[in-house]
């Protein structure tokens, strides 16, 4: 097994598809399949990381809290994301113990309340970015931005959802201990939904600020505190294409980290979708990254062969 780290950061809709209804039983099927897929990295990799989306889930448990709120106080984001946080890791601490045990093999899963430090400053305090929750039509959008004070866009003309602020990630607060258990060669879940944003108040205080930090940015970020060399963006499709949705679409296979600038900068990728993902491959290969495979959790197997998957690198001279 290598003795490097790699981070698998599973996307908020591979774990809660679009086309799903979201329920216990389905959140179950889905993570079961997941941790098979993963067999192969987990097999491969003694020093892994697993971080995980809440778009979806963290915006049904507000939903929820509308829908009572007639009863029960409402909880601020920062708790909600905590909620999701704990939710989807017992979900997936689970079935990756089922998944190994059918493996045979013996491996410590460690899953860990991971909180993240932001600046309260942060632009998108004024200029939410993130999408979470389900899809809306325009009416049902207007209808939540008027009631509720909620800001609605339109994201990537598949519909409406909610827009939350989406700090950029300064500090993994918890990484020392990530780090002791990745040298105990423990599977590592933490920095589920991007971590628990948290600021410094007036007093030095660590603060919970309302807030979803985008996963991929929270994993680039642990890869360059830890010297992880691959990161693994798990999402709901098994290739980046260029000029997607258009006659001129292209899949996107492999290309150096200067070449996915440029593509970047060219506006191929669309915000709140591909975009950030896009962003974090940037940035992780900008810190000391080596390579970053972005494809669906059912093409892993495959992808780690080189057969699917688009893989980017720090360099040309990496594939070439």
């Amino acid at each position: 097994m290598s003795g490097e780290i790699t981070i698998i950061a599973i996307g908020g809709n591979a774990t809660h598809p679009e086309e799903t209804d979201g329920t216990a039983d389905e959140q179950k099927r889905i993570s079961n399949n997941i941790a098979r897929k993963l067999g192969p990295l987990i097999k491969k990799e003694k020093r892994l990381i697993i971080t995980y989306g809440n778009g979806p889930v963290v915006g049904k448990i507000l939903l929820r809290q509308i829908l009572s709120k007639d009863h029960l106080e409402p909880m601020p984001l920062d708790i909600c994301v905590a909620h999701s946080q704990g939710g989807i890791a017992f979900l997936l601490v689970q079935a990756i113990e089922n998944a190994l045990r059918e493996l045979e093999l013996e491996r410590n899963i460690a899953t860990l309340v991971t909180r993240v430090l932001v600046s309260k400053t942060d632009p998108s305090f004024s200029n939410p970015t993130k999408p979470i929750g389900v899809f809306y039509t325009e009416d049902q959008a207007k209808i939540l931005s008027d009631e509720h004070n909620w800001c609605m866009k339109e994201d990537a003309g598949r519909g409406w959802r909610y827009f939350v602020p989406s700090p950029v990630p300064k500090k993994v607060l918890e990484i020392k201990t990530i780090k002791k258990l990745l040298d105990e060669e423990s599977i590592v879940l933490a920095g589920g939904g991007g971590g628990i944003p948290v600021i410094r108040g007036p007093d030095g205080d660590y603060e919970g600020i309302p807030a979803v930090i985008d996963k991929d940015h929270t994993s680039a970020l642990m890869g360059k505190e830890l010297g992880a060399k691959t990161l693994i963006l798990l999402t709901s499709i098994p290739e980046v294409f260029l000029n997607f949705g258009t006659d001129r679409e292209e899949k996107l296979t492999k290309c150096s980290r200067a070449e996915l600038i440029k593509y970047n900068r060219e506006g191929h990728f669309a915000e709140g979708s591909m975009k950030p993902k896009i962003e974090a491959a940037v940035e992780f290969l900008s810190n000391g990254g080596e390579q970053v495979l972005i494809t669906a959790a059912e093409n892993l197997e495959e992808a780690l062969d080189g057969r699917r998957g688009s893989w980017f690198f720090s360099n040309k001279e990496a594939y070439v």
